[in-house]
């Protein structure tokens, strides 16, 4: 009896030494996390791997899990799962296992895995810069912005690519933050349109404004509402700066006749000084001594 237990103390302890030696061949994934911007989702990971591979598992929370064509036994760090994510609102989970090179076997059963932080397509992806493009009316009392709504990874039934619109619809709007070019003074607008008109109430008429878009989705969490800043444009304005009011050759003079006035200034005040000097000098000298 007691030989028995040795040799099924023996047995265990072997094959818990052999799977420990294996599962070591194969690292886990490090740093596995969600990068996603206008709903191109990829799930990045470490290390790179040398004699092994990676392969990425997914599911809606609660469901069946589902692999990756692209993303089986591969030597990348990254796996683009935009196709994937059907249910952009549904709450999606990854792991990532550690597996051997194609072609080649392991006695292993499970394989070293790591799982990703939850994410929903439809509130964690980052929402990307807009573009825009400013109009002034003839009267110069309104300024008129016309924002590009960005494309996304997604595609229509007629294989259109969607914009963040189709996908946010009546959520999506904009926020607008702007001021004159000449302050740094801000001022935000908040539209539910992708045509953003600022009237008198907003702006003064023939002044240049300088503006920066975002997206804004009031129904996400906090953090996560407003998208990337667009690039700074300005409005053209009748406010001319002092070079354009009065030209650089004008500035010029000014400038030279303030120097030579400040030379003359100088000049004269040393002759004033070394004329006083020398008038005290010879009242001195024609003073006779005392006697004593």
């Amino acid at each position: 009896m007691l030989k028995m237990e040795r040799l099924i103390f023996t047995t265990l302890c072997s094959a818990f030494f052999f799977t420990s030696c294996v599962s070591g061949e194969y690292p886990k994934a490090q740093n596995v996390s969600w990068l996603s911007i206008n709903f191109k989702t990829l799930l990045m990971w470490d290390p790179k791997p040398s004699n092994y591979s990676y392969t990425v598992e997914y599911s809606v929370i609660g469901q069946n899990r589902k692999k990756n064509q692209h993303c089986i036994r591969t030597m990348a760090t990254e796996c683009d799962l935009s196709n994937s994510l059907v249910d952009l609102k549904a709450i999606y989970s990854a792991d990532v296992l550690s597996e051997p090179l194609r072609g080649v076997n392991s006695d292993l059963i499970e394989f070293p895995h790591t799982t990703s932080e939850r994410f929903t397509p439809y509130e964690d992806t980052l929402i990307g810069r807009p573009k825009f493009k400013i109009e002034v009316s003839k009267d110069k009392r309104k300024i008129t912005l016309y924002v590009e709504d960005p494309l996304t990874a997604l595609f229509n039934e007629q294989n259109q690519q969607k914009t963040i619109r189709d996908v946010f619809a009546d959520e999506l709007q904009y926020k607008v933050t702007f001021g004159k070019a000449t302050s740094t003074g801000k001022k935000t607008k908040i539209s539910a349109s992708s045509e953003i008109e600022l009237d008198r109430r907003d702006v003064d008429p023939g002044v240049s404004y300088c503006f920066n878009v975002q997206a804004y989705i009031p129904s996400r969490s906090t953090d996560k509402q407003l998208g990337e800043l667009s690039q700074r444009q300005c409005s053209p304005g009748d406010d001319k700066s002092i070079f354009e009011e009065y030209g650089i050759g004008v500035i010029a003079t000014v400038i030279l006749l303030i120097i030579m006035i400040i030379v003359v200034a100088i000049g004269v005040t040393v002759v004033c000084c070394k004329r006083r000097r020398n008038a005290n000098r010879s009242g001195k000298e024609g003073v006779p001594l005392r006697s004593v």
